[in-house]
């Protein structure tokens, strides 16, 4: 396949050493994608038996069911805040409260919010437990069916800082920290607070669950009520992403217990650690995996026996970008952000005081989510250039591609049919062919765009030191497939100095 010099000379063994490591490289990331989907299979089979057998009416008359606090950021979200917020409202639980945070708007999300659920100031001694920026009133409801709903309105400080200030508000001994722009499914608090209420041996600190695509889903007072598979082609090679990424990664990493990343759209943290953590890191745009992270560190440091639980069942539904620009923007923000997270851990690195986390879960997330799209793209450029100069036979490129596509294309089909066979969301033959269809052209369209998207991330934070969150247009809920929408952007950021993901077919982070 490779035509050298065979007497061996320095550029004949540089490219023997190239196709070794591409080589080996590539085997080794299909097989890790393997073993991980072979246990996640596994692991939603076992849980979908053991739920069979559960009683969440038993959670939900339990006096004893511990008090949640679901805390909800929201910066320029007029165009879903509405349908969102009821959605959060119609949780069924025992013991909750919505904590809604206005991050300094400059849209109408206050004044709908104040109009639609009748709300006024009232008096409210804030605990600054964690320092945020300034609390300008505490809203409540006149209407006692809201009795529950607390509305902060803040000046702008970033998701962080809203996230914060929601912990200093908030009264439940856990916390659901969730975007505002998500829907939850009605029993979703059940599902999520149930590890913490069978955990006997370890401190349950933290769990997280399956966020899916809500575009062009069928929405009504805040509840989903028809699944279906968004119409642009876009949406439709995340939803992709996103049943690879939980269905056949975390939920394998969740049962490991070596979870570094619980999303920030849908994820339960007990408070108390979390205030002795110091609360979000309003110096990273990767809060949500740096909290996660910070937390099993602490935990570990403090000879606290803990363990990070995940629920497999899709309990949360996020609007994804319709947009290549939109998109591009999150992705390097994800990137941006995981570096950062990575690098200032990076005392976990083989490290075997942290057990898994270090000698597992970490090296694992730098070489497959950090530096494989670096790998990947170098690689790519070595591959075409090599054939350029006649150094690899085309056909060795041409079957090396082939062995990707093939790989990825049957990862995906796999994926598909694990999903029909387990929780069997999308229930119309024709919308699964059109994923399938997707699928097909998503490694040629979609991954080359994202491994683009982890390149410029990396250079943008190591050598433009940009901090924005890049921004998102939503369409909102109510009518599926229209083309309106608002410009929605992340709000500045509290510190403008350097700083910071998914990237393959695999290998991806959605829904912060």
């Amino acid at each position: 396949m490779i035509e050298y010099d065979t007497q061996n000379s320095l550029v004949d063994i540089l490219i023997y050493i190239f196709y070794f490591i591409t080589y080996g490289y590539t085997v080794f990331v299909m097989l890790s994608y393997l073993i991980l989907g072979v246990i996640s299979v596994v692991q939603a089979r076992k849980y979908l038996r053991r739920n069979t057998y559960t009683d969440y009416l038993n959670i939900l008359q339990s006096p004893e069911a511990p008090s949640v606090s679901i805390l909800a950021p929201a910066y320029n979200e007029e165009a879903t805040i509405i349908e969102n917020i009821r959605s959060l409202l119609s949780v069924r639980y025992p013991n909750f409260e919505v904590i809604v945070v206005n991050d300094g708007s400059r849209d109408r999300s206050l004044t709908k919010l104040i109009e639609e659920y009748q709300l006024e100031p009232v008096n409210f001694a804030v605990n600054y437990r964690i320092e945020t920026k300034k609390v300008k009133n505490v809203y409540k409801s006149k209407n006692p069916t809201y009795n529950n709903l607390v509305v902060v309105d803040k000046e702008n400080g970033g998701k962080s800082d809203a996230l914060n200030a929601a912990l200093n508000v908030s009264t439940g001994d856990y916390t659901l920290n969730i975007d505002v722009d998500c829907i939850l499914e009605e029993d979703c608090l059940l599902k999520l607070m149930k590890p913490f209420l069978e955990e006997t041996d370890q401190n349950m600190i933290a769990t997280g669950g399956v966020v899916r695509i809500a575009n062009n889903c069928r929405v009504e007072k805040g509840r989903i009520i028809e699944v279906n598979v968004p119409n642009k082609l876009l949406a439709q090679f995340q939803t992709l992403e996103y049943l690879r990424s939980f269905l056949l990664g975390r939920v394998a990493w969740g049962s490991l217990d070596g979870l570094l990343l619980i999303s920030g759209a849908l994820g339960v943290f007990q408070k108390e650690l979390v205030i002795k953590c110091g609360g979000y890191d309003k110096d990273t745009i990767g809060e949500d995996m740096e909290l996660t992270v910070r937390m099993r560190r602490y935990a570990r440091e403090k000879d606290i026996d803990y363990v990070v639980g995940f629920v497999p069942d899709p309990l949360c539904w996020t609007e994804v970008p319709e947009s290549w620009s939109v998109l591009r923007k999150q992705r390097n923000r994800w990137t941006r952000g995981a570096v950062e997270t990575l690098l200032s851990h990076k005392r976990l690195f083989l490290n075997p005081f942290y057990g898994k986390i270090g000698m597992i879960s970490y090296p694992y997330w730098l070489l497959f989510e950090w530096l494989a799209p670096l790998i990947e793209a170098f690689g790519i450029i070595l591959l075409v250039l090599f054939s350029l100069l006649g150094v690899i036979n085309i056909s060795f490129l041409y079957l090396f591609i082939a062995l990707i596509y093939g790989y990825t294309v049957a990862f995906t089909i796999a994926t598909l049919y694990i999903e029909e066979i387990t929780f069997f969301q999308y229930k119309k033959r024709r919308q699964l062919l059109r994923l399938v269809v997707a699928g097909l052209i998503e490694p040629i369209i979609f991954h080359p765009f994202v491994v683009y998207c982890s390149v410029t991330g990396n250079w943008d934070y190591f050598f433009e030191g940009k901090k924005a969150w890049g921004s998102m247009k939503r369409v909102g809920f109510s009518k599926p497939g229209s083309n309106r929408g608002q410009k929605i952007t992340g709000g500045k950021k509290s510190n403008p100095k350097s700083g910071p993901m998914p990237s393959n077919s695999v290998r991806t982070r959605p829904a912060t």
